[in-house]
């Protein structure tokens, strides 16, 4: 689980921001810019007394933080340390109760417990008891105490945050846990469902539950929890992987006919549920980008996309047409459109200063013409992209996404346009990692074209 960004290790990396960064990367997919895996993370600051290797998440759909700044538990990214004192559980004793009462006298023995509800007069409840060797981390739209990394559903960059309440989350709210090895190679492994406030997960009769054919039960969650991994890990070389559906023991499974559909797919026995580095996480209606330590060591960090930022601007580029020097806001006004930000015709990908002529299209405001090529299409401003968590590479900023016009590395921006991303409950379409705009366009993204100074 290598990443190969051209940065040697010799390089001014800040290897106190690496480990910070390296942990769980949620990125969540469909906020407008500025929103991340998407997302939330933990209770507070942790030290950096134990890292784990520091694996990361991060939330797709937001440009380096959440709308409204990250807090607590709810950040565009989530770090795992190594817990003080172990936290993690394994399966134990299994009970088959007849009666409601005894299920109830079980589950509230303060042990962890997983109650699958066969029928009125039949449930299997699984105990779990104390696994000295790992930590468990838990992921939901609670904001309930058991829940380490909070996520909300992520909205459309198309969209604000008014336009588009939402009336229904289709997250869970104890939707998955992540439980990772204290000892190397500190392995982490993802199952659906978490334990609520009473230490339990109820799987209802109408939840999608079976035995096999060992005799332990298992089950799915109702809109499930999917992943894909990477082909070639997360690198310049990467390829989508499958997107598979993973039950609450942790068997990988094909996706089921739909998202909450009572069959389940089929056992895919090759796979497992070892997250590695780039592998995605669904929870319908939040996508989270694992990152490994060593993949988070080897990516560009923020201050590496700041120097490229300040490399474009220091080479002034032009507005063809009106002549004035351009430049790529700081990160820290990436929400702000200003005078001199770079505009761009995604149809041919002619870099221009903000103008107000040029429409073509009644109907359509951003359709203009470009007054190099004559090409006809989306006029937007350009974005950098500041997660670098979501770059494949640490290659210069020359290629935007179409049609929201965020900026990223050439093979940053194709890896990302080739990625099925899942929307609702049974679509999937390629999105925009910084802002989770669906992605359009004969190739989803643009090589931009700038012009120099003309002194």
């Amino acid at each position: 689980m290598t990443h190969t960004c051209h940065l040697p290790r010799s390089s001014s990396v800040d290897l106190a921001d690496v480990a910070t960064r390296a942990t769980l990367s949620f990125s969540q997919v469909g906020h407008r810019p500025c929103h991340h895996p998407g997302v939330t993370a933990t209770k507070s600051q942790p030290t950096l007394l134990k890292p784990y290797g520091q694996p990361e998440n991060s939330c797709c759909g937001y440009n380096g933080a959440l709308p409204n700044g990250d807090r607590g538990r709810r950040k565009s990214r989530f770090a795992l340390y190594k817990r003080p004192k172990a936290n993690g559980v394994k399966p134990s004793t299994v009970h088959v109760i007849s009666t409601p009462q005894a299920s109830k006298a079980i589950s509230c023995k303060g042990q962890h417990s997983i109650s699958y509800t066969l029928s009125r007069n039949q449930t299997v409840v699984v105990e779990y008891t104390h696994d000295k060797d790992t930590d468990m981390f838990q992921v939901g739209r609670s904001t309930e105490s058991p829940i380490d990394f909070v996520v909300t559903d992520t909205v459309s960059g198309g969209q604000n945050s008014d336009e588009a309440q939402i009336t229904q989350s289709t997250i869970s709210r104890f939707a998955c846990r992540i439980v990772c090895d204290r000892n190397e190679p500190y392995t982490a492994r993802i199952f659906a469902a978490g334990f609520d406030s009473s230490k339990n997960i109820f799987l209802g009769e109408k939840a999608a539950k079976w035995k096999n054919p060992d005799g332990h039960m298992d089950g799915l969650t109702t809109n499930g929890v999917l992943v894909m991994h990477p082909r070639g890990g997360f690198t310049e070389e990467s390829q989508p992987g499958v997107w598979r559906e993973i039950s609450v023991c942790g068997d990988v499974y094909t996706l089921r006919e739909t998202r909450s559909a009572q069959q389940r797919g089929k056992l895919v026995e090759s796979e497992t549920n070892v997250l590695q580095d780039g592998s995605l996480i669904d929870l319908c209606g939040a996508t989270l980008l694992w990152r490994t330590a060593d993949g988070l060591f080897h990516a560009p960090t923020q201050k590496h996309i700041e120097a490229l930022r300040q490399e474009i601007n220091a080479a002034r580029p032009q507005c063809p047409v009106g002549l004035n020097t351009l430049a790529f806001p700081s990160i820290s006004r990436k929400e702000v459109v200003e005078e001199k930000q770079p505009w761009a015709y995604l149809s041919c990908g002619h870099v221009h200063g903000y103008h107000n002529w040029g429409h073509r299209s009644d109907t359509e405001a951003n359709e203009r013409e470009c007054p190099m090529c004559r090409t006809v299409g989306p006029y937007v401003p350009l974005w950098l992209g500041c997660e670098a968590g979501f770059y494949v590479d640490a290659g210069p900023p020359t290629h935007a996404f179409t049609p929201c016009g965020h900026v990223c590395s050439e093979k940053s921006a194709k890896y990302w346009a080739q990625i099925p991303l899942p929307h609702g409950t049974h679509a999937f379409h390629a999105a925009c990692p910084f802002c989770a705009t669906q992605l359009a366009g004969e190739q989803n993204c643009i090589k931009l074209i700038f012009q120099g100074p003309v002194d």
